[in-house]
């Protein structure tokens, strides 16, 4: 529960610098930073995926759509998409991305971190140590 609390108040205070962002992100498209808007697209994919799309927040739509492509009618949809802008796109997305979604499953790094309750700090107490003589 207390990830949650934090999750909404940092949620809270990232929205107007969300809305700054796009507005930047616009402003950097225009004005030829393409390296900047370039990142901030990413970001902006990454956040879709995990939200809208229920995906790791690590990973593309385009990477997340090949992997669900046999079995959402969604994923069937962003590939096909792709597809008229370049042709495997999302296959070569997930192939670039794909190592770091099985690192990051692997390492368990996704796992929860704010209010976990450590091994160490477990609620049963710790038996006393005893020294043979």
């Amino acid at each position: 529960m207390k990830e949650f609390f934090v999750g909404v108040g940092l949620s809270l205070l990232l929205l107007p610098l969300a809305l700054l962002g796009l507005l930047m992100l616009a402003f950097y498209g225009v004005t030829g930073r393409v390296q900047r808007a370039r990142a901030g697209v990413r970001a902006l994919d990454h956040f879709v995926n995990a939200s809208v799309f229920n995906g790791y927040s690590w990973e593309s739509i385009s990477s997340h759509a090949w992997r669900e492509r046999e079995n959402q009618a969604w994923a069937r949809l962003v590939v096909r998409f792709a597809n008229v802008f370049q042709q495997d796109h999302c296959r070569r997305a997930n192939k670039r991305e794909q190592h770091v979604v099985d690192l990051i499953l692997r390492r368990n790094l996704h796992a929860q971190t704010i209010g976990r309750q450590r091994a160490s700090e477990s609620k049963t107490p710790k038996q006393p140590k005893t020294v043979n003589p």
